[in-house]
C-alpha cells in the first residue's frame, strides 16, 4: 500500500495510478532490472541539502546527479547529498530510502531532471522497498509542481 499520506493525496485529486508490488529491492536500477522496466522510466528520489535547506532531486534510475549542473541551474553555492540518518525522521510513513517524490507532502522543494518529462508515465517508490506507483507524469507535475532542470 502506498503511504497513507500519498494515497489520500492522490485519491483526493482523482488521480489514476497503479500499484506495482515486487520483491524487496533497494536501488532504482535494481527495481528497473527486476521488473523489466526501462531505467529511464523509474524515478529515484535523492535528498539533498541546498545551502542547508533539505530538498528532493528526482531523476531516472539510469542517471546520476551532476552536482555542478545542479548548482549552476539553480544558482546555488552549495548542494550536498543528505545521509539517510539526516532525513529518516522527515518521512516517518516510509521505509528509509523509499520515499516517493512528493516533496509537497513533506514541505520540501522538488527538482526534477528534464529527462523524466520525456515519458508519459513516471514510476517511483511508494514508501516501501517492495512497492511502486505508476502514474501519468502530467498528473505528477500538476500536483507536485516540481522545478524542471538539468540534473544529469
Amino acid at each position: 500500500m502506498p503511504t497513507k499520506k500519498m494515497k489520500e493525496f492522490l485519491d483526493s485529486h482523482g488521480v489514476k495510478y497503479v500499484r506495482i508490488e515486487h520483491s524487496p529491492a533497494y536501488t532504482a536500477r535494481e527495481i528497473a532490472q527486476s521488473l523489466h522496466i526501462k531505467g529511464k522510466e523509474v524515478a529515484k528520489t535523492i535528498i539533498v541539502f541546498i545551502e542547508n535547506k533539505m530538498a528532493m532531486a528526482v531523476l531516472s534510475a539510469n542517471h546520476s546527479v551532476d552536482f555542478d549542473y545542479f548548482r549552476k541551474e539553480i544558482h546555488a553555492k552549495r548542494i550536498e547529498l543528505a545521509t539517510e540518518e539526516q532525513f529518516k525522521d522527515i518521512f516517518p510513513d516510509c521505509e528509509v530510502g523509499a520515499m516517493p517524490p512528493f516533496g509537497n507532502l513533506y514541505d520540501m522543494d522538488v527538482y526534477v531532471d528534464q529527462h523524466l518529462t520525456e515519458d508519459k508515465e513516471i514510476v517511483f517508490n511508494a514508501g516501501t522497498h517492495s512497492e511502486l506507483v505508476r502514474m501519468a507524469y502530467e498528473d505528477f507535475a500538476r500536483l507536485v509542481k516540481p522545478r524542471v532542470i538539468r540534473l544529469t
